[in-house]
């Protein structure tokens, strides 16, 4: 090294001292390093860990502060029955699992879930459904207790998209969070209610029109505009109802409702926690206040809720980044022909055209996923309930399952029982002419998906 220059080095070396010395002396110190990926990395998996368990907290036990309105109804009472402090009969576990209602097995007191195992338990009496309540165990209902006695109910999101695998026995078994439960019977349960003066001057009818249209849903289904629009019915007679969708299998799919720009799921939380469970909360869609599309709703301003105390907005990130974790179950090894599939995923990529709009892997288009119902044939009664009036191209997801998943049919209202019926009314709507086999290949494939 030249001589000079190994001087000049020294001498900056010697200057870079003294002025960190310098700033020492003076209580000052050097700027930090930029926050290294480490850091961040580390900051991250920690708010993955934090969110996942936050929401799943939320999704099964938060009622949104729902027991305010649901105690009203004077639903607990009839549940508890006459002889725990309630009125008439009461409702028995045996009657409660007939009704939908799933049981966690892994919160049944331990005395019940003997008896249950070696078939002594007495599923006859309301008494024990109060004590399912009261450890916890029934999913997506809560019971407010003092003591041994309820004195009231809330409701949370894995009353209707959470069941079990009845590891135990029908309806009591380990949770499946995100999938629909297609054997509640939510209007039967809540046509139970003593009183429904609520949902009557809501509607303005009597409440007798009221029990008759919520036992009209039957099981697996509800009606989520009837509030906003208070059309009960189609104009074919049948209810308006539609099935309760899964909750899985969601992310990166744009729109997460049956019909068009409801929103994603952060948007369908807050509609149901507010308007629908009838939690305590902030919800505002300008869209619902139209008076000629949404005359219920827009009359009590249901479409800009904003009350004292929010229960509900803190909780919709960390609820919706939950749900999004969820992933769609994947198909037994035997519920589909491996072979056939593949030759039924050429199909669904080529001369079925269906890959068009249900794109693999998300299978629904990216970006805007809605479609009029003329594009898709058929009619177009729920889609106009909507905001915009289309239909979402369903993501494809775990159509193999049709014991629990897919239990009522397919489509937003059941309207078709099988994937059979799904491929026909394609294969005459758009002119697709597939031969037997070519359905039938098809068809093996949609079951692995």
């Amino acid at each position: 090294m030249h001589a000079s220059f190994r001087t000049a080095s020294l001498v900056a070396a010697a200057l870079t001292a003294a002025f960190v010395f310098a700033l020492n002396s003076c209580g000052l110190q050097p700027a930090k390093p930029p926050v290294t990926t480490e850091n961040v990395d580390h900051a991250t998996k920690e708010n993955v860990d934090k969110q996942f368990s936050e929401g799943q907290e939320i999704f099964r036990f938060d009622t949104f502060g729902s027991e305010a309105f649901w105690t009203q109804t004077q639903l607990h009472r009839a549940i508890a029955g006459e002889k725990n402090g309630g009125v008439g009969p009461g409702v028995s576990p045996k009657q409660a699992l007939a009704l939908g209602l799933k049981v966690d097995m892994f919160k049944v007191p331990p005395g019940i879930a003997a008896a249950v195992a070696t078939g002594k338990a007495n599923l006859d009496d309301p008494a024990n459904t109060v004590a399912l309540l009261k450890a916890g165990a029934v999913l997506g209902v809560k019971g407010i207790f003092e003591g041994d006695r309820m004195t009231g109910i809330g409701i949370t999101c894995a009353l209707c998209h959470s069941t079990v695998d009845d590891k135990l026995q029908p309806g009591i078994g380990r949770r499946l969070d995100g999938w629909a439960n297609r054997d509640l019977n939510v209007g039967a349960i809540v046509a139970a209610a003593p009183d429904l003066s609520a949902f009557a001057k809501l509607l303005q009818v009597d409440q007798a029109t009221v029990r008759k249209v919520l036992n009209s849903w039957g099981p697996g289904k509800y009606d989520a505009e009837l509030s906003f629009d208070g059309k009960a019915m189609r104009p074919d007679g049948k209810p308006a109802a539609t099935l309760i969708p899964s909750a899985f299998g969601l992310l990166g799919v744009n729109n997460h409702t049956w019909t068009g720009a409801w929103g994603g799921v952060t948007y369908w939380n807050a509609y149901v926690a507010v308007t629908q469970m009838h939690g305590q909360g902030t919800f505002y869609d300008p869209r619902l206040l139209d008076r000629q599309k949404y005359p219920v709703g827009a009359r009590i301003n249901e479409g800009n809720v904003r009350p004292a105390e929010d229960k509900v907005t803190a909780k919709l990130g960390a609820l919706q980044y939950y749900q999004l974790s969820l992933p769609k179950p994947k198909p037994p090894a035997d519920a589909f022909d491996a072979t056939r599939a593949k030759q039924g995923e050429a199909l669904f990529n080529g001369k079925a055209r269906c890959g068009t709009c249900h794109v693999p892997p998300l299978f629904t288009e990216p970006g805007y996923n809605l479609h009029t119902a003329d594009e898709i044939g058929i009619d177009d009664f729920q889609a106009r309930r909507s905001p915009d009036g289309r239909y979402r191209t369903e993501p494809l997801r775990a159509l193999w399952d049709t014991r629990k998943i897919h239990k009522g049919g397919y489509y937003h209202d059941g309207r078709f029982a099988t994937l059979a019926d799904v491929v026909n009314h394609y294969d005459r709507h758009f002119r697709i002419q597939l031969t037997e086999q070519e359905k039938a290949d098809l068809i093996e494939f949609l079951k692995s998906i």
